[in-house]
Formats: structure tokens, C-alpha cells, sequence
């Protein structure tokens, strides 16, 4: 429900990395995040190894979450091909997870996709050559297609609603700053801006880049936080957890 200023509070994290040790161990923060916010978004990497008994432990500790949670899965959780059996372990817990799909809760919408490389602005990596290099820019050019659809899904619901993007990948260079340059085509793309600037969304999280920066924006302003979870233990974060209000 929203706050006493009218807003809904956004509780924001990525890469968790989840272990079949960890059992207990997330419960408490879980449970804080029903207490200051309103909504729980998980940007990728729920799992440590991509194991499915690692799902069912984060499953397990989300049940001390009382608030809705949007999730997007992240290159960790593909690690052994059961991405399938972790989505659908999510799923059953009540947990949105999205796949160039979209939800609306409290009034916001909720566009999501894990994303993909291919690097940033001039130095996008391009439609030529190997199969192998052509595959690999596909995949991220279908992946802006669907964060695109998800988000034109949400303005023929209501035109009107906030619309949030939630992602793995980066979709901007500037908040995988701190990471080595040689790497920043497997941390994201600038296709996925493409679609933040369009549709015109309020704000766009993400994960993945455990060195870069917290906040900054796309050309058209659009806000990107980058809420892997090393960063906001390193800034002091409650939990390690980030809030932004709508």
C-alpha cells in the first residue's frame, strides 16, 4: 500500500547468489523488507550454481517476505541448464518471475528480462561475421525486442501507470563503471536502453556488474541503479538492499 506520501516503496537487490548453505540466513532480511517497502524486486542471480536445490532454499527464506516480488532470472541461474526448474520453483512460491513479461502491482508496472551482452554505444558489437558472433548479438537484439513488447503490453493496459524495467544485464555503460573495461561486452548492452528511452519508463534496475556504480542515467534521463548486491553492502545499504519510491 502506499506510504502516507501516496508512493509505493521499491525494495531492489540483484545477485544473491543463493547456496544450499544458506538456509536461515536470508529470512531476516526478507523480513525487513516487508517493513520498508511495498514491493520486492530480485535483478538476477537468485542462485549461486544455477541448482535447483538452491531455489528452494531462497524459496523457503522468501516466505518471510509478506509484500509481492518481481524477479528476473541472471547468467547464474542458467549455469547448468535448470533455469526452467528455478523459474518454475520461484513461480510456485507466488514470485513474478519475468521473461519478456509484464505484471502490475499497486498501480506500477513491472517490465522484466535477464538481458545480454554485447557492449555499449559505439563499440556495440555488430550483426557481422561468425555464426558463432552473429548469435551472440542476436540474442541480445531479441532481448530488447522483448523488454520492448513487455513494456508496450503495459501502456496498452494503462498508458497512464509508472512503468518500471527490471533486468540482469546493464543497459548503460556508466553503472558498470569500475569494472574492467576489457569485460564491459559481457556486462551489458546498449540495446536494452533502446526500449527505457522509448517507452519512456521511471526507472530501471539491474545487476550483474558487482564493481560498478549504484546511479546514472540514460540519455534521456531515464534512471538506471545498478543494485548488485556487493555494491550496496559496500555503501552501507540496510540488508544490502536498495528503496525507490514511485
Amino acid at each position: 500500500m502506499p506510504g502516507e506520501n501516496g508512493k509505493i516503496r521499491i525494495a531492489a537487490v540483484g545477485d544473491i547468489h543463493v547456496r544450499e548453505t544458506d538456509r536461515g540466513k536470508w529470512s531476516p532480511c526478507f523480513k525487513t523488507i516487508s517493513n520498508i517497502a511495498d514491493i520486492f524486486l530480485i535483478c538476477g542471480d537468485l542462485t549461486d550454481t544455477g541448482d535447483e536445490g538452491e531455489a528452494e532454499v531462497l524459496a523457503e527464506e522468501l516466505k518471510a517476505c509478506q509484500v509481492p516480488i518481481v524477479a528476473v532470472l541472471g547468467n547464474h541461474d542458467y549455469e547448468k541448464s535448470r533455469h526452467k526448474l528455478i523459474r518454475q520453483i520461484m513461480i510456485t512460491g507466488g514470485v513474478h518471475v519475468l521473461d519478456g513479461e509484464a505484471v502490475i502491482i499497486e498501480g506500477v508496472g513491472f517490465a522484466g528480462v535477464k538481458g545480454f551482452g554485447g557492449g555499449f554505444d559505439n563499440h556495440m558489437l555488430s550483426m557481422f561475421g561468425e555464426g558463432a558472433m552473429k548469435a551472440f548479438v542476436q540474442e541480445a537484439v531479441d532481448e530488447a525486442l522483448h523488454l520492448d513488447r513487455a513494456l508496450a503490453r503495459l501502456d496498452q493496459e494503462n498508458a497512464d501507470i509508472p512503468k518500471i524495467a527490471v533486468m540482469h544485464y546493464a543497459p548503460i555503460k556508466e553503472t558498470i563503471l569500475g569494472e574492467p573495461e576489457v569485460i564491459y561486452p559481457f556486462l551489458g548492452s546498449s540495446r536494452l536502453a533502446e526500449p527505457l528511452n522509448r517507452r519512456n519508463v521511471v526507472a530501471a534496475f539491474h545487476g550483474h556488474a558487482h564493481a560498478g556504480i549504484l546511479e546514472a542515467q540514460t540519455e534521456n534521463g531515464i534512471k538506471v541503479f545498478n543494485v548488485a548486491r556487493p555494491i550496496l553492502q559496500k555503501l552501507g545499504y540496510e540488508c544490502g538492499f536498495f528503496v525507490f519510491e514511485v
